[in-house]
């Protein structure tokens, strides 16, 4: 899912806690931060957040049951 920003970041990584397969975040740049990792959550998405070039993300989740946790935190992108 295309994204734009995250709501409620600190219940985002709550939920992420939750999930049980693999969940990516992809930028433009093709850079691939695996949202399991807390060292990449803290490190990595502070990163992200804080650069007003990076408009936009692709979050990708790889059990469909981890989307649905996540999915309220989501700002996607409107086409």
């Amino acid at each position: 899912m295309r994204v734009k920003s995250i709501k409620n970041v600190d219940a985002f990584f709550k939920a992420l806690d939750l999930c049980n397969g693999r969940v990516e975040l992809i930028t433009d740049e093709k850079d691939v931060l695996n949202l399991a990792s807390k060292l990449t959550q803290f490190i990595g998405l502070t990163r992200i957040f804080s650069n007003p070039e990076i408009d936009s993300y692709e979050i990708v989740c790889y059990d469909i049951n981890d989307y649905e946790i996540i999915k309220e935190f989501l700002v996607p992108v409107e086409s």
